[in-house]
């Protein structure tokens, strides 16, 4: 069975529900990991007042066992405190739709002058759920030693000069949860806070850009048989469905555009004393396509960036017209961060994270986690076979 989730909740109802399917029985669940990420997603400086009433924990419905899977369709609840969608006053109708958000377009496709219905699903509060679906999955992948690792980039004129390898990384994310808005590099997260803070005083908001590493991933994971089994493609969509999120890029992305095949292309070495590795001796000496080529994870840690717009909900307002009579008015406000770029950024690795583990279990899948080592270690003896010793 293929690993897929889907996900149901509004921003002011009861909850959250996040449905797995594909997890194989006996995956032992670390909770802490999963909460932890949980907490880490209402975190980060710009946060709106709602991370003040919430504390999302995960509380699995169905599927596990005394905190192990059962190999059954796994339901997570993430209960909201801050429910209130059938209360008139506290969430009264919205006639007067907010530019970049879902509002317009959601009030025509339902037919309907109140935006309330559309902008309680589109809201980013539904990726509570998924962060919890992702870290579910990376318990998988942390089975076979494979972890995801995701950060704050960078922010208009503010980029960190960090290099991320398999050496440095867990240093490195030491001091990316020492930052108030997730990025290692101290003078890049000061002049980050310092764009927020100049983005609040003017009732305004700020985007950025996350970036997401995977190490550990065997060859081979994804597929070049289909379009929609590559796992570029896959990443792309997974990445581009998080609320706010305008672009994807995996390794040098967009700058391929401006370089020549000699400059964009990874040498392929092959060091033979290395073959117990995940990478199975295969190793370049740059990563520019961002460990996938054709599709597929070719051994070296994959690298996607996203990139995140400014919230649409502005304090200011903005320009917009009413649904009920057709004037001129400014836009409606819906309580919301002047940014959510650090919170975004834990989204994004959990959301990389369950796609990763997706097309593990693709080529490794199996009723039991017992099964799925089983499939992974033959593959693994066959693959340090490739070249005759």
């Amino acid at each position: 069975m293929t690993l897929t989730c889907k996900t149901a909740g509004e921003s002011h109802g009861p909850c959250g529900i996040a449905l797995i399917e594909g997890l194989p029985a006996g995956l032992s669940l670390d909770m802490d990991f999963i909460n932890n990420e949980l907490s880490r997603r209402q975190g980060g400086y710009g946060r709106g007042g709602r991370q003040a009433i919430e504390k999302d924990l995960a509380i699995f419905l169905a599927g596990v066992r005394n905190g192990v899977t059962t190999g059954a369709p796994v339901v997570i609840q993430i209960v909201n405190k801050d429910s209130r969608l059938d209360d008139q006053e506290k969430t009264p109708p919205v006639h007067n739709p907010r530019p970049g958000h879902a509002d317009l377009s959601g009030a025509l496709k339902w037919l309907t002058n109140d935006c309330r219905n559309t902008l309680e699903r589109a809201s980013a509060r539904e990726t509570a759920a998924r962060t919890a679906a992702g870290a579910v999955a990376r318990c998988l992948l942390r089975e076979f030693n494979i972890d995801c690792f995701g950060f704050v980039r960078g922010m208009r004129d503010a980029h960190a000069p960090t290099e991320i390898s398999r050496e440095n990384w867990k240093s490195i994310r030491d001091a990316r949860d020492d930052s108030a808005v997730y990025c290692p590099d101290d003078a890049t997260c000061k002049a980050i806070i310092e764009h927020i803070r100049t983005a609040k005083k003017e009732k305004d908001t700020v985007g950025g850009l996350c970036e997401v590493h995977v190490f550990g991933c065997p060859p081979g994971l994804g597929s070049c048989v289909q379009w929609n089994e590559k796992l570029d493609s896959k990443l792309a969509g997974a990445v581009m469905g998080i609320q706010a999120f305008k672009a994807v890029e995996i390794g040098i992305g967009a700058e391929c555009g401006n370089l020549c095949g000699s400059q964009v292309h990874d040498p392929i070495l092959y060091d033979a004393s290395a073959t117990q590795k995940s990478h199975f001796g295969f190793e370049r000496p740059t990563n520019h396509a961002g460990g996938i080529e054709g599709g597929m994870t070719n051994g070296m840690p994959v690298v996607v960036r996203g990139t995140m717009k400014p919230i649409a909900t502005l304090l200011q307002g903005m320009d917009s017209v009413s649904l009920c009579t057709g004037e001129s008015v400014r836009s409606d406000y819906e309580r919301s961060d002047v940014c959510a770029l650090p919170a975004a950024s834990v989204v994004m690795e959990n959301a990389v994270g369950f796609e990763i583990a997706s097309v593990f279990l693709t080529s490794f899948g199996g009723a039991t986690i017992e099964m799925v080592r089983a499939s992974h270690d033959a593959f693994a003896e066959a693959a340090r076979k490739i070249i005759p010793s």
